[in-house]
């Protein structure tokens, strides 16, 4: 292979024979980044989640879900990224405890922050929807409450498949409520 040196923009860099970068052919973007069978757990609360999708403690997808509901707070003109990530962090170590002392298995804290962060997609969705309308009235109201009940019914949903812990999903839903509670806050004020 013959390596040549391309001059881009007045900077020297090593170049194949074609005048490409050959690290630009290690780069790849992978398209499997959010794990769809989670997401789509997500948006179905009503539908029985299967327990193996939990084996997959996925971060990318919580991540970038917690990056658009920042981008989607600020675009309303709400810089909250430090209240994200240390609601984010406090709400995911109360229910990791609380998990572990409801549960006769455990689970990990990966577990945890992954359902967590995936469950956090109807807020993000609520929060792009206050960048076109006020939340502050009935409407806002109602619109809330419906995204909170879906995200703490998505995740108690997971959680309750993945510890096999039966009759137990209002218990459950119940601090997952109070996290995405606040989150509501966030995005309302």
């Amino acid at each position: 292979m013959l390596i040549l040196i391309c001059k881009y923009n007045n900077v020297c860099q090593q170049c194949d024979s074609d005048g490409s970068d050959p690290s630009a052919k290690w780069i790849s973007f992978r398209s499997d980044v959010l794990n769809t069978s989670k997401t789509l757990a997500v948006l179905n609360p009503l539908k029985q989640a299967d327990h193996t999708i939990m084996q997959d403690t996925d971060l990318a997808g919580p991540l970038v879900f917690c990056l658009a509901f920042g981008g989607s707070l600020m675009l309303a003109g709400k810089l909250q990224f430090g209240y994200i990530y240390g609601i984010g962090v406090v709400g995911c170590l109360a229910v990791y405890a609380l998990l572990n002392l409801m549960s006769m298995t455990g689970v990990s804290a990966g577990i945890t922050v992954s359902v967590l962060g995936y469950c956090l997609l109807p807020m993000v969705i609520l929060s792009f929807s206050s960048i076109l309308l006020s939340l502050q009235g009935i409407i806002g109201i109602v619109l809330v409450c419906v995204a909170v009940v879906w995200c703490s019914l998505s995740a108690s949903k997971l959680f309750v498949s993945a510890l096999e812990m039966d009759q137990q999903q209002l218990l459950v839903a119940y601090p997952c409520a109070l996290v995405y509670g606040v989150f509501a806050l966030l995005t309302v004020f």
